[in-house]
């Protein structure tokens, strides 16, 4: 350690020194406040005894001028003095001395103070210099933070605002939001939007938000249908996450006509679909995982669709809306969310988000609040020129025999290769929708003979695909063929899908499935295709497919 002694009586000098030296302490000699401030400069004194009476600079002008350069670090001055009043002692503590010693010196009270204020003077030390590295951390930090922060901006600005379709209201928690909300219009005119929620929030439930919006913005433009979207982004997030991390998500695609609606809902919470009143009209709620969750091999792709009045509104928010906690701890819940629908006329986000922060009394939020409210209307964009056809007419035939059905999705390699033809990749989603159910139906009543009255049960949906699991298991000669003509100069694509089975009775099946909870099947056949002609049996189903 080392002592600077200030004083202009060569004695003193001599003395203290001998004293502090006998004590193995390292002692710098200045004989007035100038020559001290010099030696300040130059060397890392720990301790300053300062005479109060010296030529050129005095202890009084001298001592401020030390604390100065000492900065934030303690830098101990203990004046040496010969005077006895109280005010020069004030003085000497206002001018910036730590502590005093009279003249002649005590050898042990010197001693004593030295090694009080040594200590002082340590931990000083350690605290400014942990103050340092706390502050280069939080900088850096900081520094980060508006790095990711630019980074999320400009990747998640791309989306378009379509206020006439979509009112929506993103709240985080904390500085990045594990909410995402996307939204896009496709080629053909249709409207999707996506909502997820991540595990967590903050930053590291929002790096997720990255690849999937470059998913979704990517597959839109494709025109790709929900359940593609679905898939795709189930296996980038099942890649990308840590196993303890996933995203409920649901995904929406609404028609250019504003009429259809088809939707992939995957660990989120209920989803409404109510009138300009704010009245439910009826309540969709999630068949599937989070994504992220499954294997490729595991994943569901199962989409529910469901015809809707031209004004219907869509309202979809995450768990941080109905797990909102009254001062009480009440959680704001389903039933008060479907009762703030219909308060209010052609209700906003912005109403009820007022409503969730008034009932929980304005205090600090704990979950990200994500809320949209997606109208149905039909698209009056400008309409593009009509699309050019191949002139080439062809057939495709595929046939699948037991062992097929189990391990292969027939629907998604053909509609790729039919998208693959000049002017029919604008049809993809309907195409799919098209091929999906009418192979569905074929496998599930025709083949496996399963009845959908199962899912009007309790767990139903569950039941149903437990039994269809261990029935596809088990089959054995069964057989599905898939038959596709082109027909250019009638503009229309017709499907014919014939199986093995007993056949069912379409006619009953789409009046029951009109009145349940789930897919329409059969009669969503009827809303896209131009026309649908089953056989006698029920085993054999024509579909003719409109290009116009």
């Amino acid at each position: 350690m080392l002592i600077l002694v200030v004083d202009d009586q060569p004695l003193n000098c001599r003395l203290l020194q001998t004293m502090l030296e006998h004590q193995h302490y390292d002692v710098l000699i200045a004989n007035n406040g100038q020559e001290a401030l010099n030696l300040l400069y130059e060397h890392d004194v720990d301790i300053v005894l300062l005479d109060v009476m010296m030529p050129v600079m005095d202890g009084f002008e001298t001592a401020p001028k030390i604390k100065e350069h000492a900065g934030d670090v303690y830098l101990p001055v203990i004046f040496i003095t010969a005077l006895e009043d109280h005010a020069s002692f004030e003085k000497c503590l206002h001018v910036g001395g730590d502590d005093f010693i009279h003249k002649p010196f005590d050898r042990i009270v010197l001693s004593a103070k030295i090694r009080a204020h040594a200590r002082t003077r340590k931990l000083s030390k350690e605290a400014h210099e942990q103050k340092k590295q706390l502050e280069y951390h939080y900088n850096q930090i900081e520094r980060e933070h508006e790095i990711v922060e630019h980074i999320f901006r400009n990747a998640l600005s791309g989306q378009q605002d379509f206020a006439d379709l979509c009112d929506y209201h993103l709240s985080p928690a904390s500085m990045f939001n594990g909410d995402m909300f996307l939204m896009a219009k496709s080629p053909i005119g249709g409207f999707y939007c996506l909502l997820g929620d991540f595990t967590g929030h903050g930053l590291a439930a929002a790096v997720g938000a990255l690849p999937a919006s470059k998913i979704f913005y990517t597959m839109v433009q494709k025109g790709m249908a929900v359940n593609d979207i679905a898939a795709e982004l189930n296996s980038s997030l099942n890649t990308l996450l840590p196993g303890h991390m996933f995203c409920a998500a649901a995904i929406i695609e609404i028609s250019s006509s504003g009429r259809n609606l088809s939707a992939w809902l995957g660990g989120f919470p209920d989803i409404y679909l109510i009138d300009g009143q704010g009245q439910v009209l009826k309540t969709i709620e999630s068949q599937h995982m989070s994504l992220g969750i499954l294997d490729e091999d595991e994943f569901e792709r199962n989409t529910l669709h469901f015809e809707v009045d031209v004004g219907t509104r869509i309202v979809m928010a995450t768990d941080g809306i109905i797990e909102s906690e009254a001062p009480d701890g009440e959680l704001f819940g389903e039933q008060r969310l479907i009762d703030v629908l219909s308060c209010k006329v052609d209700i906003s986000t912005k109403d009820i988000i007022q409503q969730v922060r008034e009932y929980s009394g304005h205090k600090e939020q704990q979950d990200d609040l994500s809320i949209a409210i997606i109208n149905c209307l039909p698209d009056t964009s400008t309409e593009a020129l009509p699309p050019e056809y191949s002139t080439l007419p062809f057939n495709i035939s595929i046939s699948l025999n037991a062992q097929q059905m189990r391990y292969t999705d027939p629907v998604l390699e053909l509609v790729d290769i039919l998208s693959q033809v000049e002017g029919l990749h604008a049809h993809r989603s309907n195409v799919f929708l098209l091929l999906s159910e009418a192979y569905n139906n074929s496998l599930d009543h025709g083949v496996l003979g399963l009845k959908s009255d199962l899912k009007n049960q309790d767990d139903g949906f569950i039941e149903y695909y437990q039994q269809r699991a261990i029935a596809l298991e088990s089959l054995k000669d069964a057989l599905i063929i898939i038959n596709v003509r082109f027909c250019p100069e009638e503009f229309c694509l017709v499907f014919n899908i014939c199986d093995s089975g007993n056949g069912f009775d379409h006619s009953s099946t789409a009046l029951h499935q009109s009145q349940q909870e789930h897919g329409r099947g059969v009669e969503l056949l009827s809303e896209i295709a131009k026309s649908v002609t089953y056989n006698q049996v029920g085993n054999e189903v024509e579909l003719v497919y409109s290009l116009r």
